[in-house]
């Protein structure tokens, strides 16, 4: 029986990671069950609730939806990797003074994509926060809690109301 196990190199969080894989795998679940990133959440499956959101190459993508070996020489940055740098600092404490945080399944994948709403839009009104957060689903907040805290952090962390 040969071994149907593929040799996996990617760069994850900013550590070069080496490792065999199955061809099945998705990368969501190489990043929880081998590398132990259980920020990256795993939820529908199907790409559709943006649980698993990551970076890859610079951009988000749904981690359930690529197997681990289409990852190979690729770049990956987990809710963990951005959260360690510091870029989401600001927006994680918007977060929690908000309330925006209920059952905590939603925040990562909630947090990677406002941040890169932030990257090409740093100023968005609320509608545009919602346009940008609208491919990850919340079944706690109603979602008004989370465009408060973008909207807070676009201000700088002040928690005064957004128009």
């Amino acid at each position: 029986m040969s071994d149907t196990n593929h040799e996996l190199n990617l760069t994850v969080n900013g550590e070069r990671v080496s490792c065999r894989v199955s061809p099945r795998l998705s990368l969501a679940d190489f990043l929880r069950e081998e590398l132990h990133l259980t920020g990256t959440h795993v939820g529908c499956e199907q790409g559709a609730c943006g649980a698993c959101t990551v970076r890859y190459n610079g951009d988000q993508i749904r981690a359930c939806l690529m197997y681990a070996v289409q990852a190979e020489g690729a770049e990956v940055e987990t809710v963990e990797g951005i959260t360690e740098s510091g870029e989401l600092a600001s927006m994680q404490d918007a977060f929690h003074r908000n309330n925006a945080l209920q059952c905590g399944f939603c925040t990562p994948g909630m947090l990677i994509a406002a941040a890169e709403l932030l990257k090409y839009n740093p100023n968005p009104d609320r509608e545009q926060i919602r346009a940008g957060i609208s491919g990850n689903y919340c079944r706690c907040t109603g979602y008004h809690a989370i465009v408060d805290a973008v909207a807070e952090t676009c201000r700088g962390g002040t928690k005064e109301t957004a128009e």
